[in-house]
């Protein structure tokens, strides 16, 4: 929804800045009044796209840095899990071994 904001705003201004463009060239005024109009207009509409340039930039490193923080957060709780089963696997391994060792003594008795 924001991406579409965005270029129907982005096709606003670059419509805004051509019809401008068609409007001052034939618009009955001395060569330079049309000149310093275009400039004014170029000069206007280049603010604009840098401050939506701006705002993007300042969005997306936003975003990344939220999808960054999610990410950490599920990785953390996955080693966290993952450890956690470990744990159980290696308790449940050394119960065998010591079964595995109880069942040898007893053989090495008869």
């Amino acid at each position: 929804m924001e991406q579409n904001n965005g270029n129907m705003f982005f096709s606003f201004l670059i419509g805004s800045a051509i019809g401008a463009g068609f409007g001052i060239l034939f618009a009955p005024n001395k060569g330079s009044e049309t000149r310093e109009k275009i400039k004014q207009t170029v000069a206007d509409t280049s603010h604009d796209i840098s401050d939506r340039v701006k705002h993007a930039k300042e969005e997306i490193t936003k975003t990344a840095q939220e999808k960054k923080e999610a990410f950490d957060k599920k990785l953390d709780d996955a080693i966290s899990s993952l450890s956690y089963k470990a744990e159980d696997i290696i308790n449940a391994l050394e119960s065998k071994l010591e079964d595995i060792k109880k069942k040898n003594a007893q053989l090495h008795k008869k």
